[in-house]
C-alpha cells in the first residue's frame, strides 16, 4: 500500500490516498509518511483489494489511535486551478474493509464498491477445494480468525461484519454490502461526506482521466483494475513452519 498527502489548499485541510494492497512492510511504511506530519484527526481515503490480516489490524490500531477518519475513493488531484477531488467509484475489499472500520468516522459513498470474503491459506487459494491442510494450517486461520474478531469489537464494528465475511469462501465471488449491510455492519457511521471531508468535491471523473489515474497505479486499464489480487493473509509467526493464509478475491 503507498501512501500520499494530497493537498487541498486553501480552504481544505486534505486528507490521505492510500492505495494498493496490504504487505508486511505496510504498517511500516505509513510510519515513515507519518513522520513528521500532523495527522491527528486527518481523513484516509482507501482504494484497496486488502491483503495481510495481522499487519491490517497493526495500521487499523494505528489509524484509530490517531484519530483518523476513513472513506473509500479514487483521489485525483487537480491541475493548475483545479481542486483536488474523490472520484466515489473505487473498491475497498477484505482486509480494506477492516481498515475502513478503522475511522473515528466512516463514509462510504454510493458508487463505492466494499467487498468481504474468508481468510485463507495463501498458497492454496486458488485451488481451495483441491488443497490439504494440516492441523497447523487449522490452528493459524483460526487463530488469526480471533483477532479479527477482536479487533472488529475493538473498533465498534457488528459481529454481522465477521458473519458476512466468514460466510463467503474462497471458491466464490466476493460478497459486496449494500447500503443496509453496510449500517448493520457499523461501517458507515455517517451519511455526510462532509463529515469526513469537507470542502472537497465527491465527483465522477471523465473516464478518460480515470483511466489515466488508475493506469499510473496499477499500470493496468480500469477495468482490470477491478479484480484483485491474493488478500486476507493470515501471516504465520516468526519461525512458523506454515504458509501464510490468503483468498483470492473474484
Amino acid at each position: 500500500m503507498k501512501f500520499s498527502w494530497v493537498a487541498c489548499e486553501p480552504n481544505c485541510r486534505g486528507w490521505v490516498s492510500a492505495v494498493g494492497v496490504i504487505t508486511a512492510d505496510t504498517p511500516k511504511d505509513f510510519e515513515e509518511f507519518s513522520r513528521g506530519r500532523q495527522l491527528g484527526g486527518a481523513t484516509v481515503v482507501l482504494d484497496s483489494s486488502g491483503g495481510s490480516v495481522n499487519d491490517a489490524i497493526t495500521l487499523g490500531r494505528r489509524f484509530r489511535n490517531l484519530g483518523l477518519l476513513t472513506t473509500v475513493g479514487v483521489s485525483l488531484r487537480g491541475g493548475q486551478s483545479a481542486r483536488p477531488t474523490v472520484a466515489p467509484e473505487a473498491y475497498c475489499e477484505s482486509m480494506c474493509v477492516f481498515l475502513l472500520l478503522a475511522g473515528k468516522k466512516r463514509y462510504v459513498p454510493e458508487a463505492a464498491h466494499v467487498r468481504v470474503h474468508q481468510i485463507w491459506m495463501g498458497d492454496r487459494a486458488d485451488d481451495a477445494k483441491a488443497a490439504s491442510y494440516s492441523a497447523q494450517d487449522l490452528m493459524i486461520v483460526e487463530r488469526d480468525i480471533g483477532r479479527l474478531a477482536k479487533y472488529t469489537f475493538d473498533m465498534g464494528g457488528a459481529g454481522d461484519l465477521l458473519s458476512l465475511a466468514l460466510s463467503v469462501p474462497p471458491w466464490e465471488d466476493l460478497h459486496e454490502l449494500d447500503a443496509g449491510e453496510l449500517k448493520l455492519t457499523n461501517l458507515v457511521t455517517t451519511d455526510l461526506v462532509a463529515d469526513v471531508l469537507p470542502h472537497v468535491e465527491i465527483s465522477a471523473p471523465a473516464m478518460a482521466e480515470l483511466a489515466a489515474k488508475t493506469q499510473a497505479r496499477f499500470g493496468v486499464e480500469p477495468e482490470q483494475s477491478a479484480k484483485s489480487t491474493k488478500t486476507a493473509e493470515a501471516v504465520v509467526p516468526t519461525g512458523g513452519v506454515a504458509a501464510p493464509a490468503a483468498a483470492t478475491p473474484k
